[in-house]
């Protein structure tokens, strides 16, 4: 099974009517057509936000480190806990079942995780639903579940997201982590992403929403500053920094000049075609870029050229208005076997491939459902 979440899995998996294929660069958008785009207030006032530690804050350096520089964690696992906002695990990559948002997660301590964790293993698809501020304790929280999701096998991660903001320097920290850990952002209906949020919502491998993502500048909370050229040059240091952040994770750097523009007490909404042209919705193109090169490495160009054509009839064919996961599920199912998949030869790379897994969990005796706790992972 891939340690990467491919666009369709993704998609389907969480009744997404929006499937990312192969895309262009993004332009940057017309003054005009920045004017246009719908402005709403947020929950709270972004001086609310602020006052919170909420928005887009910065108070220190932004860490210029590469992708993936925290994915090591120190074996003694520092105690940690979620006091940010609030955590939830659950093993399903949809809400609306049963099991809901699934059970709560505040201690970060090792076997506290795999506990969480583990039922998650014989599906292999964990939903890490979150809701509160971005700070030290989130990346935390993103990092350590991926570890042990990393020891248990469970390589389809979804990140559940509902935040009005919170610390660059974190955010940005948390996005690293993200995006060398295979995740797929969502931000479902009745949530928000809003300010440091989308640092790390650039970041996933694919982004799916639904709620509402906004943005708007940065404050500088350390700010000894008596002029607005003072408070630039202070700035200017923090939005390199962040510009070189997405720019790595394929996300247009005007989102950063965009972030200059609109004031600290208000909140600048992003469209959807918008949030399209930015690349902060569906698939992260650096990534696609990356995952093409090593599937092409593993399943040769054949398999490549196979898949993008499946693709984008699925884009055409079964994304239509109004059709549920079981309509598209049986439309996808359908559809790959006129290109050939699954393959032979990559059979876990083919396109929906986690039916194929779910059949044989279903058809797996009920005894062997979950590994003792020895075997999910081994201690730190």
């Amino acid at each position: 099974m891939l340690s990467r979440l491919s666009p369709l899995t993704s998609l389907v998996l969480l009744a997404s009517l929006a499937l990312a294929g192969c895309r262009m660069d993004a332009p940057d958008m017309a003054p005009d057509a920045l004017a246009q785009a719908p402005v709403e207030p947020p929950k709270d006032t972004p001086a609310q936000q602020a006052e919170r530690g909420d928005g887009a804050v910065s108070s220190g350096p932004v860490p210029t480190g590469t992708r993936g520089q925290d994915r090591a964690l120190p074996t003694d696992w520092p105690s940690a806990r979620v006091t940010s906002g609030t955590a939830q695990v659950s093993c399903q990559a949809d809400y609306t079942t049963e099991e809901g948002d699934g059970v709560p997660l505040e201690s970060l301590a090792f076997f506290s995780v795999v506990d969480a964790l583990s039922p998650c293993q014989k599906g292999g698809v964990l939903r890490l639903r979150y809701q509160g501020k971005i700070a030290a304790d989130f990346t935390d929280l993103v990092t350590r579940v991926a570890d042990i999701a990393d020891r248990m096998g469970i390589h389809k991660r979804i990140l559940d997201l509902d935040s009005a903001g919170g610390q660059v320097e974190d955010a940005i920290r948390a996005g690293d982590a993200i995006g060398a850990n295979g995740w797929t952002i969502w931000v479902r209906e009745g949530s928000i992403c809003h300010s440091a949020c989308v640092f790390v919502l650039g970041a996933g491998d694919n982004r799916m929403i639904s709620g509402k993502v906004g943005v708007h500048r940065i404050i500088r909370m350390s700010s000894t500053a008596t002029t607005r050229s003072e408070l630039n040059e202070e700035l200017r240091g923090v939005y390199d920094r962040v510009k070189d952040y997405l720019s790595r994770n394929g996300v247009a750097v005007a989102v950063a000049d965009l972030m200059m523009t609109v004031p600290n007490r208000r909140l600048r909404l992003l469209d959807k075609d918008e949030l399209q042209e930015y690349g902060l919705d569906g698939t992260n193109a650096a990534q696609d870029d990356l995952d093409r090169l090593q599937l092409m490495r593993r399943c040769g160009e054949d398999f490549v050229l196979r898949r993008d054509a499946f693709m984008r009839s699925f884009d055409s064919q079964c994304k239509t208005a109004g059709a549920g996961l079981d309509e598209m599920q049986a439309c996808g199912l359908a559809l790959r076997e006129q290109f050939r998949f699954p393959d032979a030869n990559c059979p876990a790379d083919s396109p929906l491939s986690e039916f194929d897994r779910m059949a044989d969990v279903e058809a797996a005796p009920e005894d062997a459902a979950d590994a003792p706790r020895s075997e999910a992972g081994t201690a730190p």
